[in-house]
């Protein structure tokens, strides 16, 4: 099957909000969900609703999104986004259009306030997100505010960067990378929805700290390769 866009739903255990996420979604484009190790049935319900489904059974968030950027073949733009009904589909034209007008190689989903659900995030998340984007900004070179769940990017020039982590630094090593590699990277305002259910990462502080201190490694390691270059 091919497509000039792909988006890419990497899951574990979101068989209760697939269908949410997966509501809207337009017919131009194809949609794989990566089901990454679910026990829930994630993969039957993806089946169900009419999507591909792709088996990555090694654990980690990383693996997952990989795993979809090897499946999506020949598309000319990949996009990623959550499976638990947080990202919008009336906002997939907006990220994808600077990608195929030839203006921009990645386009980060920026969730700005005034789109965003009362409650969809928590002070917590808010919190680790600003820490994390300025960080990514600094060191990237580039005017980053947020590392988003909703992205897109040129397929070929993601391949390029060549990530190496396979967890939830995957989407902070992406954005350093495309500074580094001279990308061409933009910010657009998305909506931002309550989730379905409970998120294995920022359902808690304790999660959310995991996650936060695995994008940091990954930072500290950019900022130290960055260093030994100079």
């Amino acid at each position: 099957m091919s497509s000039r866009t792909c988006v890419i739903l990497p899951a574990l255990n979101e068989a209760d909000a697939l269908g949410d996420a997966l509501q809207g979604r337009p017919d131009h484009v194809r949609v794989v969900v990566v089901d990454n190790g679910s026990t829930d049935g994630t993969a039957d319900v993806a089946r169900r609703l009419g999507v591909e489904v792709v088996k990555e059974s090694r654990r980690g968030f990383g693996y997952a999104c990989q795993a979809g950027l090897d499946a999506a073949g020949d598309a000319h733009v990949v996009v990623f986004m959550d499976a638990d009904a947080t990202c919008d589909w009336a906002d997939l034209d907006a990220l994808t259009s600077p990608i195929l007008d030839g203006s921009a190689d990645l386009v980060l989903g920026r969730r700005v306030k005034a789109l965003r659900e009362p409650g969809a995030m928590p002070l917590h998340v808010g919190l680790a997100n600003m820490f994390l984007g300025r960080m990514c900004g600094r060191l990237s070179g580039l005017a980053v505010h947020d590392i988003p769940p909703y992205r897109a990017a040129r397929r070929s020039s993601l391949v390029d960067l060549a990530l190496k982590d396979r967890t939830y630094g995957w989407p902070v090593e992406m954005v350093l990378k495309a500074g580094r590699s001279g990308l061409a990277v933009t910010e657009v305002p998305v909506r931002y929805r309550t989730r379905v259910g409970t998120s294995k990462v920022t359902g808690t502080v304790g999660g959310t700290l995991k996650a936060t201190a695995r994008m940091a490694r990954v930072l500290v390691a950019h900022a130290w390769t960055a260093r030994a270059v100079a």
